[in-house]
């Protein structure tokens, strides 16, 4: 419980409410006038009941020192661990740092996101901002803060950009650009959608010749050091077979003769030296060349992945199959990213009222009278 005393003092806040928190420890606070100190009183004791007590003290902490507690408590993989120090250290600290975290307001990270517009892309702000909004969220969790101030900020606007896919001559440009020991590489690439990382972690039990399928369990992850790590994968729909044709499993089987899988792990595609593919050293040394030799300079192993979703589209499948051959959440995420590439349903919605109407129409128009 909580009291109210009058301190004679002469102290100009002479009422002084004390109670003690949920760890035992005595605190107080003093107020000019009883009615303050009575309504601060109730609402202590109040908050303590119903568990919402938010420790005033807690509140003083910087940002800095909460969040770098909260960033090494999370489970966060290589890369994401390394991505989030380095948002954090560039674009975060150096301005909502040193602030108390119970301080700051919506209006002072509404600036801080404008200020962030002003040097990165709409997508990069999103992603930075989605860490202070988790850090946000788990300290109102804490009850460190009693509100979450980083909701409701207003985001920049993602410019809507519609996905150009390669074309098959293109795909073939590119494969015959390539090293001999990675032209298999782009094939499966563009005859799976797999992830560049999917790509990277494909070991051969993973490949069912008989069945014609791959598997995709994991994935091959940069760490800081420039070494890979082994780790799973993006989410739970991530985790998925892929059914294949002549083209995916009579390429593999060649470059699996021309370049044996070694042991133990017996990744399908490999260094020169036998061990997993590094994303940045293989963007730098072989994608890059191979694209410019391609006369393709700017295209990405993920356009292998559109390559592939508008294949299928084209195929006539529908958005939940193509989603889920592409490892994607839910269908949702396939219609935004490759809606304008379905077939435009105006003519059938036409034909549809036409058939089903059509032998009706000329009773239902009005008729001339005699």
């Amino acid at each position: 419980m909580a009291s109210v005393d009058k301190r004679d003092d002469g102290r100009p806040r002479p009422w002084l409410v004390r109670w003690r928190d949920e760890a035992g420890a005595q605190r107080k606070k003093s107020f000019a006038r009883k009615v303050d100190a009575d309504k601060f009183r109730a609402e202590v004791e109040h908050s303590l009941n119903v568990g919402t007590y938010v420790d005033p003290a807690a509140g003083r902490k910087s940002f800095r020192e909460y969040a770098e507690a909260w960033r090494l408590a999370q489970p966060h993989r290589p890369n994401t661990a390394a991505r989030t120090l380095s948002q954090l250290g560039k674009h975060v600290y150096p301005v909502l740092g040193s602030r108390p975290m119970a301080a700051i307001r919506p209006s002072e990270l509404q600036a801080f996101v404008t200020g962030l517009s002003a040097n990165l892309s709409p997508g990069s702000v999103r992603t930075v901002y989605a860490t202070v909004r988790a850090i946000f969220k788990t300290a109102v969790h804490d009850r460190v803060i009693g509100r979450d101030p980083a909701a409701g900020v207003k985001m920049p606007e993602r410019p809507r950009e519609q996905i150009v896919p390669l074309t098959v001559e293109q795909v073939d440009q590119l494969a015959a650009a390539m090293p001999g020991r990675h032209r298999a590489l782009v094939v499966v690439a563009a005859a799976t959608g797999l992830r560049q990382g999917e790509l990277f972690g494909l070991q051969v039990p993973d490949v069912d010749f008989l069945r014609r399928t791959v598997t995709v369990e994991r994935q091959v992850q940069p760490t800081p050091g420039g070494g890979v790590v082994v780790g799973p994968l993006k989410n739970r729909a991530s985790y998925r077979t892929v059914p294949v044709g002549r083209v995916v499993t009579e390429t593999l089987a060649a470059h699996l003769a021309a370049y044996p899988a070694a042991e133990p792990d017996r990744f399908v595609f490999t260094s020169a030296a036998g061990v997993p593919l590094a994303r940045s050293g293989f963007n730098a040394s072989v994608w890059r060349k191979a694209t410019e030799a391609a006369g393709l300079s700017g295209v990405g192993m993920h356009d292998l992945r559109h390559f592939f979703a508008s294949a299928l589209i084209r195929a006539g499948l529908n958005p939940k199959v193509v989603a889920t051959r592409l490892g994607h959440a839910n269908a949702a995420m396939t219609l935004n990213t490759y809606s304008h590439l379905w077939p435009d349903d105006e003519d059938r919605t036409r034909q549809a009222i036409d058939d089903l109407l059509g032998p009706d129409v000329p009773q239902m128009r009005p008729t001339k009278e005699a």
